[in-house]
C-alpha cells in the first residue's frame, strides 16, 4: 500500500481524503503523523499555497505528499475571503462569527454570488502537478445545516436548494470544490500508476 500525506492537521479535510483515497489502496497520513514542521504559507493564489505546503512536506517526510489550498471568494467583497479564509477575521476566530460578520456586510448586497476554490497539489519524487475545482453558488441569508465545516453553513447551491452543511458526505463530495480537484487528483493517479 503506497502512503500519501496529507499537509494538514484538519481532521475533517484528513476524514474527506481518507473517504477518497483509502478505497483505492492508498494508507493516508497527515501532519500529526510526523514531527512537527513550521510552513509559511506566503503565496499570493491557491496554487502558489498549496505547491508551498507540498513542497515542505515531500522534503521533511520522503512520501509523495498532497497538499491543498481552498477558500471562499465573495464577489460583493472584492473576492474576500479568498486564500486568506482560514484566517479571516484572525486564526482563532471561530466560523459563526466569520459567518455573522460576511452575512452583515452582505445585508442589503444584490449580488449573492460566491464561488468554493480548491487547488490540490501533488509533489513526489515523479515531479508536481496541480488540479484545480470550484463549485459556484451563493451566499445564503442565514446559517443551516449540521455537516461540513468552515463556510459550509452559508454557502447555498442554488441547482440543490440547499446549503452545503445540509448535504451528506457523499453529496458534498459528488460536487463540492474538493470533490472536484480529487478526481481530477484521481484521474491523473490512475493514469500515471508511478506518479505517487
Amino acid at each position: 500500500m503506497k502512503t500519501i500525506v496529507i499537509a494538514t492537521s484538519n481532521q475533517n479535510k484528513v476524514k474527506e481524503y481518507r473517504e477518497i483515497l483509502e478505497p483505492l489502496g492508498y494508507e493516508i497520513k497527515s501532519l500529526k503523523d510526523f514531527d512537527p514542521i513550521e510552513i509559511i504559507e506566503d503565496g499570493k493564489t491557491f496554487e502558489e499555497n498549496a505547491l508551498i505546503k507540498a513542497r515542505a512536506l515531500y522534503q521533511h517526510t520522503h512520501h509523495a505528499c498532497i497538499s491543498d489550498d481552498s477558500g471562499i471568494e465573495i464577489e460583493a467583497l472584492n473576492n474576500e475571503p479568498g486564500i486568506y479564509s482560514a484566517r479571516y477575521l484572525g486564526e482563532d476566530t471561530p466560523y459563526p462569527e466569520k459567518h455573522r460578520v460576511i452575512l452583515e456586510r452582505l445585508k442589503n448586497a444584490e449580488n449573492r454570488n460566491a464561488k468554493f476554490t480548491c487547488v490540490i497539489a501533488l509533489v513526489s519524487d515523479k515531479g508536481e502537478k496541480t488540479f484545480r475545482g470550484e463549485l459556484k453558488g451563493e451566499i445564503a441569508k442565514a446559517p443551516k445545516g449540521e455537516h461540513g465545516f468552515g463556510y459550509d453553513p452559508i454557502f447555498y447551491v442554488p441547482s440543490l436548494g440547499k446549503n452545503t452543511a445540509e448535504l451528506t458526505a457523499a453529496e458534498k463530495n459528488a460536487i463540492s470544490h474538493r470533490g472536484q480537484a480529487t478526481r481530477k487528483l484521481l484521474q491523473y493517479l490512475g493514469e500515471n500508476k508511478d506518479a505517487a
